[in-house]
């Protein structure tokens, strides 16, 4: 039985080499040439390695290609993030915040979204707003304090003159 053009992308991806950018383009190529003009799919994988090369700016607009030609399944909350993350990379902090503002966690990059989000927030000069969302993707994860660290991050942007007062936490019993 012949792989699928997944599984031939999937064992692309093992074997990419960022130290190697014409082979890597070339082998791609080969890949994405099986597939019609236009593809999802093909746009997505053909973005991706553009943005692996570093080559962010010329992968931006595939990745909205792919995801104006309707891409769907896993590729397409990657997609999301790869091109926020693009964006990011090439001085647009702003529209990538705009793509992940809204975007909450998933089976497919987990809570990835969120933490492109505070990197972008960063960037922009948001940095309260950054660490809020850190903590606030991280919080959920731990066995202990989560609920304390959610909370804190919560203090962080109520306002920025009332500095967020630990003892007030202790205090009211919410370390757990």
């Amino acid at each position: 039985m012949s792989e699928s053009w997944d599984e031939r992308i999937d064992e692309f991806w093992e074997s990419a080499d960022d130290g190697r950018p014409a082979d890597t383009l070339a082998a791609l190529a080969e890949l994405i040439r099986e597939r019609e003009d236009g593809d999802p799919a093909a746009l997505y994988e053909w973005a991706s390695v553009h943005d692996f090369l570093g080559r962010e700016a010329e992968a931006i607009p595939l990745y909205r290609e792919a995801l104006a030609a309707g891409l769907s399944g896993d590729r397409r909350p990657q997609a999301i993030i790869q091109l926020a993350s693009s964006l990011r990379n090439v001085g647009d902090p702003a529209a990538a915040i705009d793509l992940l503002e809204e975007r909450a966690s998933d089976a497919v990059t987990g809570a990835a979204s969120q933490a492109f989000l505070a990197l972008a927030l960063h960037d922009a000069g948001r940095i309260d707003e950054a660490l809020r969302v850190a903590l606030r993707a991280l919080a959920p994860t731990l066995p202990v304090y989560g609920r304390a660290v959610a909370a804190y991050a919560d203090e962080l942007v109520v306002d920025r003159e009332d500095q967020p007062q630990a003892s007030s936490l202790v205090a009211e019993g919410n370390l757990g």
